[in-house]
């Protein structure tokens, strides 16, 4: 798979080159960033953080979700977290995700993308390999399958992992009174799902970071402002 920035960097080779991206630079600016981690871990909060940062400096931006993201998408997040719906198997899960997501990148991710935005988006792929492939026991290989139909060669730039101990996690969310059909899957289901994506992770550290997500608000607010500006190349303190 190539990332948004790979993807752009072969369209300006294709029609013979960029003055701003010569074939020997370095790679473009990543555009797209996911926020992952397991419930509780806060990624909500810090994606709202960032996004007030990067308006405050005048970068274009959006912010997204998924499951949703679109009219479609939220209809089917509804039934993917509804807790009435607990009956649901594994396969449908996936599928119903991958429907949502098929529609997020043709309606949200990729305009927004050949617009020159920077798109923040809560969940992406990421969350399917874990919460599905480690957390259900779906094949890897056929999630990836699916993946490619629903979004093609798309994937982030740069992804986030606000990681923290399923028991922490879970914790908060029952404490905020948000629980839904996930988050009542059961202990196991959210450790194999940490593990998936800490495994993520290890697997391509260049596009993932690992955040401490235990500490307080604040300081997980600087680790990710100070990653973003480091990838961004820009201030937005």
């Amino acid at each position: 798979m190539t990332t948004a920035a790979e993807r752009r960097s072969g369209a300006d080779a294709e029609a013979g080159g960029d003055a701003r991206h010569p074939a020997s630079a370095p790679s473009p600016v990543p555009r797209f960033i996911a926020f992952e981690g397991p419930e509780g871990g806060g990624k909500s909060t810090q994606i709202r953080a960032i996004a007030a940062a990067l308006a405050a400096a005048g970068v274009a931006h959006i912010v997204t979700r998924e499951p949703g993201g679109t009219t479609i998408g939220e209809q089917i997040r509804a039934i993917l977290l509804g807790t009435e719906n607990r009956a649901m198997v594994p396969k449908t899960e996936a599928l119903l995700l991958v429907a949502a997501r098929a529609q997020h990148v043709a309606e949200v991710i990729e305009p927004a993308l050949a617009r020159g935005e920077l798109v923040l988006c809560d969940r992406f792929a990421g969350a399917t390999f874990a919460y599905q492939g480690y957390g259900r026991g779906l094949p890897l290989a056929e999630l990836r399958q699916l993946q490619a139909f629903a979004a093609g060669v798309l994937i982030p730039d740069l992804t986030l992992l606000f990681d923290l101990p399923v028991e922490i996690g879970l914790a908060r969310r029952q404490a905020a009174g948000d629980v839904n059909r996930l988050d009542a899957a059961g202990l196991d289901f959210h450790r194999a799902v940490r593990r998936g994506y800490l495994e993520l992770a290890d697997d391509d550290p260049a596009r993932w970071r690992i955040i401490d997500a235990t500490r307080p608000l604040a300081e997980v607010r600087a680790e990710t402002l100070a990653i973003v500006e480091q990838w961004l190349r820009v201030s937005l303190g």
